[in-house]
């Protein structure tokens, strides 16, 4: 993929999951920050995501306090695991649904 392209496509997905993040944070709890392609969650309990480009790969990288580091190419039109095939979105609303 292009590096443009590459960039346009994970910059939606990762604001995509800020505001996402952001609107299921019924209680206040989380601290959300998008800014150069890091997308950082802060939990109550102080544990933190850690959701990024990684251009010269052209993935998504995930650093996630329950499940690990993840990388995720774009395929399709989602972004898949390169481990497994697991889709990012499911990953992420799998485990705020259990943090929040």
């Amino acid at each position: 993929m292009e590096e443009t392209l590459f960039k346009a496509a994970s910059n939606q997905i990762l604001l995509d999951l800020a505001e996402a993040i952001e609107n299921s944070d019924e209680k206040g709890e989380l601290d959300v920050e998008y800014a150069s392609g890091v997308l950082t969650v802060t939990l109550a309990n102080k544990k933190q995501y850690v959701i990024n480009q990684h251009v010269p790969m052209r993935q998504i990288w995930i650093s996630s306090p329950v499940s690990g580091a993840g990388h995720y190419d774009y395929v399709d039109g989602y972004w898949k695991n390169t481990r497994g095939g697991q889709d990012l979105l499911e990953l992420v609303q799998r485990e705020f649904n259990i943090a929040l």
